[in-house]
């Protein structure tokens, strides 16, 4: 008697994932590009200064806004999970891009009142949160199970597209209709491209579309609860790692412009080398997503994780050199590339699919919580030390640590145990 196709332990024709599923992942690219993920943390660096000019708040004022939409995203994204889990990925996916476009059409009403503008980023979190990659990654998923990490890698590479071009569509949008008229442009992005693409092309697959399996994955009616998750120590070594190497990049990310100059750079340099590292990201992610299709994730990660902690301890010199700089970056954005990659490979490779939106949702929050507390937190120390080298030594430390956690998950769940008998 023949075996079913999910059942199959023999993986079909590697391009076969591709041809099948290229339409959600394409889907899936630009609604994590146009989503609430990548635009307001890109978007609010050139809105800072006209903002200013016209209500003469201070800068931390209006940046702290970030703050907010990000505290507000994070807490809500087991929310957002369980939802996926019970009215399914698509529907969930389309309110919320329908939801960041209009929240974020708002902010172009703002009055004189900083306790509205922060109201209105805190609404553009709640109705927009769920447009974050939690939403996409969960249709990649469904539809990749050899090809898995490559296939996230392309979709997450929408955040690196978005933070390239923002600076400079912003800056020519504010330039030409004004600061409130650059939100409502920006508010296009969801609304007049993501939204028609994602309608016609995002969806989970019908039962005879379903990937073929791996030996020793579950399919996607397979998982544990997010309850049982919790009771497991791999979880928790996750939890811990992913949001130890968040607190050590998030900061550093922002304040390596202002880092380099007090080095000695001049901005042009300071700009260019800075930019570095949001082409590494990329690069990350894509190296990350290929080799974890192949080697224990976890091995993967040690390296991409552990050497920014060497980028950090040149950082901390008197004198750096270009060259070092370059380096610095390069490594810092390759760390920053892979975690976003293995918070949605783990999440599926080791507890399954079937409560997968609760599970990364909640292993997510570590990592937006570090994200959002790092930035003021590295500005703090600047302040009150003059210099950044004591945050640079604790985030040495968090990227070695961070590493050495995630290689005590252990092996890949069998099928039909940890991850797949339920």
């Amino acid at each position: 008697m023949s075996t079913p196709r999910l059942e199959s332990a023999v993986p079909g024709p590697a391009p076969s994932e591709f041809r099948l599923g290229w339409k959600v992942l394409f889907a899936s690219a630009v609604g994590i590009a146009v989503g609430a993920s990548p635009i307001p943390f890109n978007a609010i660096g050139p809105l800072t200064k006209p903002i200013q000019e016209e209500f003469g708040w201070e800068r931390g004022q209006i940046q702290a806004a970030v703050l907010i939409f990000a505290f507000a995203v994070t807490f809500l994204s087991p929310f957002f999970g369980t939802l996926i889990d019970r009215v399914g990925v698509r529907r969930v996916a389309l309110f919320s891009l329908v939801g960041f476009g209009g929240s974020w059409a708002l902010l172009a009403t703002t009055p004189d009142n900083i306790y509205a503008f922060w109201g209105l980023w805190l609404l553009c979190g709640i109705l927009g949160g769920a447009s974050i990659p939690l939403s996409w990654t969960r249709g990649v998923n469904s539809w990749f199970v050899k090809n898995r990490g490559l296939a996230l890698a392309l979709a997450l590479m929408g955040t690196g597209v978005t933070a390239t071009i923002m600076p400079t569509l912003a800056a020519h949008l504010i330039e030409t209709y004004g600061w409130r008229g650059a939100i409502v442009g920006l508010s296009l992005l969801p609304l007049a491209i993501g939204l028609p693409i994602a309608f016609l092309l995002f969806r989970e697959p019908r039962p005879e579309e379903r990937p073929a399996m791996v030996a020793g994955q579950a399919g996607a009616e397979f998982g544990i609860p997010l309850r049982e998750a919790l009771g497991q120590l791999r979880f928790w070594l996750m939890f811990a790692c992913f949001g130890l190497i968040a607190l050590a990049f998030g900061g550093l990310f922002t304040n390596y412009f202002p880092l380099l100059t007090d080095k000695g750079f001049d901005p042009k340099q300071a700009g260019m080398i800075t930019g570095a590292i949001g082409l590494s990201v990329i690069v990350g992610r894509l190296v990350a997503g290929y080799l974890i299709d192949r080697l224990w994730a976890p091995a993967v990660a040690f390296p991409m994780f552990a050497l920014p902690a060497v980028a950090c301890w040149l950082l901390t010199q008197d004198t750096v050199t270009t060259t070092e700089a370059l380096v610095a970056a390069i490594v810092i954005g390759f760390a920053a590339g892979a975690e976003t990659d293995l918070i949605a490979f783990m999440s599926a490779r080791y507890f399954g699919l079937k409560h997968y939106g609760k599970i990364y949702g909640t292993l997510y929050m570590p990592f937006g919580l570090g994200s959002a507390i790092s930035a003021p937190a590295y500005g703090a120390v600047f302040d009150n030390y003059g210099t950044y080298t004591p945050a640079l030594w604790v985030a040495a430390a968090l990227f070695v640590t961070g590493a050495f956690l995630l290689l005590g998950v252990g092996r890949y769940p069998q099928h039909g145990t940890a991850a797949g008998g339920h």
